[in-house]
């Protein structure tokens, strides 16, 4: 049996109720699989064969699929073998950080270390843009130009949209995301401000059916294993649980289960087999493939321990 290293932000920075990766380990190591987390200060390599040093844990799940007791055991040293599934579990931001990251697992997955997502297929895809650039997708900017902003707004105003949405193109959570009327007195001083703040922005037309709320779904090797929908307080704009948000179980619409099953095949390809799809008005906003996330959330919703499709799928 294959030994399974998670790669993982420190414990401090992560919510233990909340986190995916752990719901996944802890579920394994209850099954039988021998699994340790790697962290990133511990993370180097050999070009000819690594060793790094790891931490086995304990804990449990409670009824609601959320990490309880866990704790770290005494570090060892692994050998990164053919022996080894390495999962790519840090948080984005997507930045030269996490791109060296990815090049170091690239050179694993060359000295035959299996990567899950994939360090090629993580890089090649922006989570954004990779859903912009599907045909049934919602108008959207990206860049860094001021006039090129200017003209995309001039045309939101023409197709009668009130509000446009700013967000980073990197970031994660809805940190950074900002609302903003087309008619404020302001406007032109809030664009040059976020352009000035952030190295790459995305501009969006505010869908209002965002107040109604929007679908993650988490999909594994071209399967669905839960949907639910996210509700934004009463009164905000954003529908992310982190920022709030209510849930509850879903069942996705048939032509949006068909697009994301044709993605999914498109990027298992590439070596990214879990991903989380976020759904807007009908329409796919987001591919997240660096560290999809709510598993726990989706699995309270529907009342059973998604973690186990994965595992049966590896």
């Amino acid at each position: 049996m294959k030994r399974h290293l998670f790669i993982i932000d420190p414990l401090d920075k992560l919510n233990l109720k909340k986190d995916s990766t752990l719901m996944l380990a802890l579920t394994m190591q209850q099954i039988g699989f021998k699994v340790a987390f790697l962290f990133e200060n511990d993370f180097s390599i050999e070009n000819k064969k690594s060793q790094v040093k790891i931490y086995p844990f304990k804990g449990i799940l409670d009824k609601n699929f959320s990490a309880e007791s866990l704790r770290l055991e005494e570090g060892e040293f692994w050998s990164l073998d053919k022996k080894v599934t390495l999962h790519m579990r840090l948080d984005p931001p997507f930045d030269k950080r996490y791109l060296r990251i990815l090049w170091l697992l690239k050179l694993l997955e060359y000295q035959g270390v299996e990567v899950a997502n994939s360090p090629l297929g993580v890089a090649a895809f922006n989570e954004k843009i990779y859903a912009y650039a599907q045909k049934n997708s919602h108008p959207s900017w990206i860049g860094s130009n001021l006039d090129s902003l200017k003209l995309f707004c001039h045309k939101l105003k023409k197709a009668n949209f009130k509000y446009i949405i700013l967000k980073p193109l990197d970031l994660y959570q809805g940190f950074g995301v900002e609302k903003v009327l087309l008619n404020d007195p302001q406007f032109l001083k809030i664009l040059e401000r976020n352009i000035a703040d952030k190295e790459m922005l995305v501009a969006q037309p505010y869908i209002q059916n965002v107040e109604k709320g929007e679908i993650r779904s988490i999909f594994y090797k071209g399967r669905e294993l839960g949907s639910i929908l996210k509700v934004p307080p009463e009164g905000k704009f954003l529908a992310n649980i982190a920022q709030g948000a209510s849930y509850h179980a879903i069942k996705l619409s048939t032509p949006i289960k068909r697009e994301c099953v044709r993605i999914s095949k498109e990027l298992l390809k590439v070596g990214v087999p879990w991903i989380a799809y976020d759904i807007l008005d009908k329409k796919i906003s987001e591919v997240n493939i660096t560290c999809p996330g709510l598993l726990v959330e989706v699995s309270k919703a529907h009342k059973k321990n998604l973690a186990n499709l994965i595992i049966q799928n590896f």
